[in-house]
């Protein structure tokens, strides 16, 4: 009864994210409105983390089995991507070091922040 508790307040979340992509015209995934919800709502501690943890983590343990479809559409579309093959390395490459250099420096940030606060 737990896990059904915990996933119907993921999934009243996901909801609210579908709505409100329907609502505000932003090209904004729902996904991402729903986790910034949940986010926001654990840190605020209007849910605590053990209403969602255990639904959470069956659902992280699933994560690897959502990729099999999207593995599938690339394969069925070889012929198509095999002409665009060194633009999507390119493009690939350049957008993986963006991504890690970004999370590099906000993450010593967080860490010298966290160092200063403690020092005070």
């Amino acid at each position: 009864m737990k896990y059904i508790i915990q996933f119907e307040i993921i999934l009243a979340i996901s909801l609210v994210g579908e709505l409100l992509n329907r609502l505000i015209p932003l090209p904004i995934p729902a996904s991402i409105y729903g986790m910034i919800m949940l986010f926001t709502a654990l840190c605020t501690g209007v849910i605590k983390l053990s209403m969602v943890r255990e639904a959470g983590k069956s659902l992280i343990y699933l994560m690897p089995l959502m990729f099999v479809s999207p593995a599938v559409g690339l394969l069925e579309n070889w012929p198509v991507m095999k002409e665009f093959l060194v633009a999507i390395i390119v493009i690939s490459l350049v957008s993986t070091l963006a991504v890690m250099a970004v999370t590099g420096h906000i993450t010593q940030f967080i860490i010298s922040r966290k160092g200063k606060e403690g020092k005070e």
